[in-house]
Formats: structure tokens, C-alpha cells, sequence
């Protein structure tokens, strides 16, 4: 059913004349009676009755009436819940404890009135392609890894460098240091399960590892971040990465330290991805809060792998 044919109906049965619903769609005479015919025969019933003043509803138009408003209130509503600026925001913040849930914490109490659906995509593949689909309006990623140029629709801004910490337990050789050099981790065994061979994150360890010639493990399944933090406390011979900005909360018990790394200090560079042709309203204001209250990028005495975007 033609949703133009149901609103001139509708438009004839408020107005009481074709004339006159013709006036207020725009269109003729002769189109208004084109398109009730067409409706009529769609339905199979007569809709209205033409008198020397205008046209009356037959009982069948009565009938019909009600449901030809609701059928247009429907499809308002639907055209409202995808127009940009009458939907939520939809951004990719790839987990929730990490850098870009604080970012998106911080961005919703300065902006309450935003309506905000966050979710949680894994690979920066589907992430993109959610973005050029309109499933979502943004993420967060490290990009781009060697290879994998952007589309040449996709935007990117990088608005945080994120320190990379040392977590160890109390019983690790390091657990006492202050901080410690990204050289003094050589030979020492780096804990990571969970890195997804092709992701962006598995490019930057990658590139950590050749440059300072870590040992870096994914080894055995991954249980969630807090089997790790266990694991971590109850064996001396590991050690995990922690961004600075990753929220975790631990048993007092497990007795884990925080170590900063030093000489240089590896950053995990978080950018903001959309595409350049999303006119929601909210990604701008977004992309000015992060610009307002984001930090400096490739500071001394920091590392970052040569194909981060933008450097």
C-alpha cells in the first residue's frame, strides 16, 4: 500500500473536497482522484461518495479512516527513528574497562542531554564496516595497521596517547621497582591472552616486541580480565601490560602493582574513526569534547609504532 495514496486519503476526508486536498498537497484535482481510485482498488471497496458539495466518506471510509491515520503516524515515527539528531549516537568503544569507555563516561556528564548507545565491536574490520553501513556512528581504534589503509570515506582523529603500565604480582622480580625501563623487561615473560592475530593491537605488540625484543605471550585461552588479574597474582614468573587508563578493580588480597615503564614510554594511540558523510549532530559535538579535553600526541620520551595514524 503507497503510503502517498493513504495521506491523500486521509487529506480528502479531513478536507471534505478533492479541490481542497488537492490544494493542501500541492498537486491537482486530477491527482487526488488518481490516487484514491488507486487506493480503492488496492482495498477493493469505495471510499467516498461524490455529492454536489464535495465528497463523503461511504461506511467503508469510515472504517478505513482510523487506521490510514495510524498507518502515517507509524511511519513518522519511523522516518524519527533514524533521522540524525532523533536517534541516539551510536559509538564502538571495543570494551568496557578500557581508555574509550572513560572517554565516553566523561563525554556523557558533560553532555547529559546526548542520547548515547554504546556498544562493543572486536575487530576494526567489522567496526568499519558498521560505519560505512550506518550501523554506528563512530569508534575508537588504533589505526592503521600495516596493510590496511582507511577507506577513503572513513575520518580519523587520534585524540588520546594512553601510557602503558607494568601489572605484576607481589612476588614478581620488578614488583618493588618505581618504574622500569622498557630494556629492563627484556626476558622477563609478558602475559597478554586474548591478542586476536590481524587486530590493530596485535600490530602494535607485534611492532613492541621487534623494537625492544620483548617476549610477549597470548598463550591459553582468555578467561576475562579478572582470571587474569588472579593468574598474575599467584605466579612470579609473569607479568602483563596495563593501559594507564584501563579500570580493573582487584582483591586487596592479590597484592598486584602498577609499575610505570619508562625510557621510552610505549602509548597505545586511541583514534576516533567515522564517516565523513554522518551528519548527526552529536558526533561533532563529540569530536569538539574530545578535542577540548584530549591530550598531546608523540611526546618525548614516548614510542608509538610508525604506521599510527596521524602522527
Amino acid at each position: 500500500m503507497d503510503l502517498e495514496t493513504v495521506r491523500t486519503f486521509v487529506a480528502a476526508a479531513d478536507a471534505g473536497q478533492f479541490q481542497e486536498a488537492a490544494a493542501e498537497l500541492a498537486i491537482t484535482q486530477q491527482a487526488v482522484s488518481k490516487r484514491i481510485a488507486a487506493l480503492e482498488r488496492v482495498l477493493g471497496v469505495r471510499l467516498f461518495t461524490r455529492t454536489a458539495r464535495g465528497a463523503t466518506l461511504t461506511i467503508d471510509g469510515q472504517a478505513f479512516l482510523p487506521h490510514a491515520r495510524e498507518l502515517l503516524r507509524v511511519a513518522a515515527r519511523a522516518v524519527t527513528s533514524v533521522r540524525a539528531g532523533h536517534r541516539p549516537l551510536r559509538v564502538d568503544i571495543i570494551a568496557s574497562r578500557g581508555a574509550a569507555s572513560g572517554l565516553m563516561r566523561a563525554f556523557h556528564r558533560a553532555h547529559p542531554e546526548t542520547d548515547l548507545d554504546v556498544v562493543m565491536l572486536l575487530d576494526i574490520e567489522t567496526a568499519v564496516a558498521a560505519i560505512r553501513s550506518g550501523t554506528i556512528d563512530a569508534s575508537f581504534r588504533a589505526v592503521a595497521a600495516p596493510g590496511r589503509p582507511l577507506p577513503e570515506d572513513i575520518e580519523s582523529v587520534r585524540v588520546i596517547d594512553e601510557p602503558l603500565q607494568l601489572l605484576t604480582g607481589p612476588a614478581h622480580a620488578l614488583a618493588g621497582a618505581r618504574s622500569v625501563t622498557v630494556a629492563r623487561l627484556a626476558g622477563h615473560r609478558i602475559w597478554m591472552p586474548g591478542i586476536v592475530p590481524g587486530s590493530e593491537w596485535a600490530a602494535y605488540y607485534d611492532d613492541l616486541v621487534a623494537e625492544f625484543g620483548l617476549t610477549i605471550e597470548a598463550t591459553g585461552p582468555n578467561f576475562g580480565s579478572d582470571a587474569l588479574l588472579d593468574t598474575i597474582a599467584d605466579t612470579p614468573a609473569l607479568a602483563t601490560f596495563m593501559g594507564e587508563r584501563t579500570r580493573l578493580v582487584w582483591p586487596a588480597g592479590h597484592g598486584l602493582r602498577l609499575i610505570p615503564v619508562t625510557e621510552p614510554t610505549p602509548v597505545y594511540p586511541h583514534s576516533l574513526l567515522w564517516h565523513r558523510d554522518n551528519p548527526h549532530p552529536a558526533l561533532a559535538t563529540l569530536r569538539a569534547h574530545l578535542a577540548a579535553t584530549g591530550t598531546g600526541h608523540d611526546a618525548a620520551g614516548t614510542w608509538t609504532p610508525d604506521w599510527v595514524l596521524p602522527r
